[in-house]
């Protein structure tokens, strides 16, 4: 977003504004992560337990239809006369057992859909909350795509863990425990024969559980990540590749990630494939009805067992390895949710941006950097010690070459991040000892990287100052010259952006600025705001800017005529200040300053050319 303004929702607690570099095991903003989940699923737990109590019923019952087909066999199969009574009890109890399993356990999955998207509702709001509260440096260093992943799939990856896991878990342990006590008041012997292949499965499972299998599925979860990240970046640039000719290479990054995907798949699925087919083996059908009728035939051929009574180990033994094969098709889904729900406890652990218990109020809108080190790793700083003073009323332009730290020191303004040491002053106030609502009243921002709303045109200028009239909305477009190019589209200032129209990157800026325009604080930061922007439309800014003598404004420039119209120019190398002073004093020095100068003289004059 490029301008922001007193739209923040009030922190509580947090000390940094940096990424945490702790423990996550040990760090306390991780065990408020955890906490907030839990919270967040407590609201529900009679609804979860619902669940479990209508499928256990619905499991119970189902079970019915089963054991009444068994004891109709074996009543059909026993010598002597039918009892018409007993196969119509049987045959009522199977029926109305498969009704009350229908009735059971689909109330049970109503709830549980209904549960799931409450509490995927809760997560994304819980998500919203949280990344409205983080220092928006931190964000701006984050993928689109990673952070997409989080707030779309990673949330979604709950579903069958709250929606299909609970139920079918139930169901899977439950009709098996019971057809196995059945069984073994039948037939001890045979029953535990039955159970030798649940018993392979068993042994396999810890086979799909090393290390190595945990650390090839968070291998697979990263490419995923990387892929959603370049397929973003593919989409957003595509068009801007292609204008250069650049269209057989603007899907490299994006092929590159697939083919890394297709390796890592490729290797996690060589490690599971033998397991798996092990357990898939042992759990099949063919090999269980092996296992029983070798075993039940030699029983009946020793005159230990009734024929009879193989007929219920044919019909129900293959159900007691539901529960093995559950926990096999369940294993990734419940991976799954479990490794979404740590990157979702990851985001909720970034302490949020730390707010003063005792706020003090600016007096006065003068910016004053004091010894100010900054670095978004430790040990490399990209600040080395700045010391700087906007004067109220005055135009500063920052310049420098590329990596000098222009874009970090502007950043620590509207407090994007907070400085390792030292110290940002506004009206003679340390940021950190002002409350986010008054900084933002103080301090806008306009970046090159404009974001605009899918909303209307006049929405859009006024998303600072959200009660804005017409008149002032129109007043602002016109300051930047973009009036009469919005009169010319479908619906004017109420044309929602998005909606089959698109502006220009020139355009998109202009309409960043109208927005701190129409903010109208006393301290404006403009990051290579006009980069896009035609000289006319640059005029028409540096106008505006200069038509309220008390504001302050800091701008990274580079072209001679925004430099020309500054009162001071600040020319910064390799994280320091090393020069300062007036555009005319400093050009007559042959510094720093005049070679950018000249440097910047010969481009024009080669693209004149």
């Amino acid at each position: 977003m490029a301008v922001m303004r007193a739209q923040v929702t009030e922190p509580t607690g947090g000390t940094t504004t940096t990424d945490p570099a702790t423990d996550p095991a040990t760090d306390p903003a991780t065990d408020t992560a955890r906490q907030a989940v839990r919270r967040l699923l407590r609201p529900h737990a009679r609804g979860f337990a619902a669940v479990v109590a209508l499928q256990v019923v619905g499991a119970v019952a189902g079970l019915a239809p089963l054991l009444a087909v068994v004891e109709l066999g074996r009543a059909l199969l026993s010598p002597g006369p039918l009892d018409p009574g007993h196969v119509r009890f049987l045959v009522i109890a199977g029926a109305a057992g498969l009704l009350v399993r229908l009735l059971f356990t689909g109330a049970s999955s109503g709830i549980a859909h209904l549960v799931d998207g409450q509490v995927q509702l809760a997560l994304r709001r819980e998500l919203a909350a949280s990344l409205g509260r983080v220092p928006i440096g931190w964000l701006s260093r984050r993928r689109t795509g990673e952070l997409a992943k989080v707030v779309g799939d990673d949330v979604s990856s709950v579903h069958p863990f709250v929606a299909h896991t609970p139920g079918e878990l139930i169901s899977a342990f439950v009709v098996p425990l019971l057809s196995l006590v059945y069984l073994f008041t039948v037939d001890w012997r045979l029953t535990l024969i039955t159970l030798i292949p649940v018993a392979l499965a068993v042994a396999l499972v810890p086979f799909m559980m090393t290390a190595a299998r945990l650390r090839e599925q968070m291998e697979f979860d990263a490419a995923m990540g990387r892929i959603a990240d370049a397929a973003v970046e593919f989409v957003q640039g595509i068009a801007v590749v292609k204008a250069f000719g650049g269209g057989e290479r603007a899907h490299h990054r994006f092929r590159a990630a697939v083919d890394d995907f297709v390796r890592v798949f490729y290797r996690m699925v060589r490690g599971l494939a033998g397991v798996a087919a092990a357990m898939q083996v042992a759990l099949s059908p063919p090999f269980v009805l092996l296992a029983v009728l070798v075993g039940g035939a030699a029983l009946v051929a020793g005159g230990g067992m009734a024929p009879a009574d193989l007929l219920p180990f044919l019909l129900l033994g293959l159900g007691l390895t539901a529960p093995v094969a559950a926990l096999g098709h369940g294993f990734d889904d419940l991976q799954a949710a479990r490794r979404g729900l740590g990157r979702i406890r990851d985001v909720l652990a970034v302490p949020p941006l730390a707010e003063p218990v005792h706020p003090v109020m600016p007096r006065g809108h003068r910016v004053e950097l004091r010894g100010v080190r900054f670095g978004y790793e430790p040990g490399r700083e990209v600040l080395r010690g700045v010391d700087l003073v906007l004067e109220p009323g005055t135009v500063t332009a920052l310049v420098g070459p590329s990596g000098s730290g222009k874009s970090t020191l502007v950043q620590l303004l509207p407090r994007f991040f907070d400085p390792s040491h030292g110290a940002v002053l506004l009206g003679g106030v340390d940021l950190r000892e002002i409350a986010a609502r008054e900084l933002y009243r103080a301090v806008s921002f306009v970046f090159q990287d404009v974001r605009l709303l899918r909303a209307s045109v006049a929405d859009n200028i006024a998303l600072a100052v959200p009660g804005a009239g017409s008149e002032d909305v129109v007043r602002v477009a016109r300051l930047v010259n973009l009036h009469e190019r919005i009169l010319e589209l479908p619906r004017g200032y109420d044309t929602v952006l998005g909606e089959g129209v698109t502006l220009s990157g020139g355009e998109a800026q202009r309409i960043a600025i109208a927005r701190a325009l129409l903010a109208d604080t006393p301290v404006l930061v403009l990051d290579e705001a006009t980069a896009f922007a035609d000289p006319q439309t640059e005029q028409a800014v540096r106008r505006a800017l200069a038509s309220d003598g008390e504001r302050t404004v800091l701008v990274i420039a580079h072209r001679q005529e925004t430099v020309a119209d500054a009162d001071t120019v600040v020319v910064l190398e390799d994280g320091v200040v090393v020069e300062r002073g007036a555009p005319s004093e400093l050009a007559a020095q042959d510094g720093r300053f005049a070679a950018f100068l000249r440097t910047r003289q010969e481009t024009l004059e080669g693209e004149l050319r």
